[in-house]
């Protein structure tokens, strides 16, 4: 089954920020990484991913740099920013809140008009 692109393209920040919580990395890894944690369910297309970096990066919360390979073609990798951190948090509370709305909504899939 494949994830809805739906479902998660509203969320393309949140998972970015997440993944750079962690460690500096670039666009390739990043997304092999959301492919691995999805069993291949999902990932980025290229277009999506990058627009989003340039996007984070305009609003301060995320910085890129080149990374420093000896033995292939340079990265641009990514990190978070304080600023970067902070909204993460933000949004992942956003997520939280409206996971628990959209759970009360389809849990029994029955309206009650008590």
């Amino acid at each position: 089954m494949i994830i809805a692109s739906d479902l998660i393209r509203g969320n393309t920040d949140t998972i970015i920020l997440a993944s750079l919580m962690k460690k500096d990395n670039y666009g390739y890894e990043i997304n092999k990484n959301i492919s691995i944690k999805t069993d291949g369910k999902y990932e980025f297309k290229e277009a999506t991913l990058y627009t989003a970096f340039k996007r984070l990066e305009e609003a301060g919360f995320i910085r890129s740099y080149w990374g420093q390979e000896n033995v292939s073609a340079r990265r641009r990798y990514y990190s978070i920013t304080p600023k970067g951190k902070d909204e993460y948090h933000k949004l992942l509370e956003d997520w939280k809140n409206a996971k628990n709305m959209i759970e009360k909504l389809i849990d029994t899939g029955v309206v009650d008009n008590g």
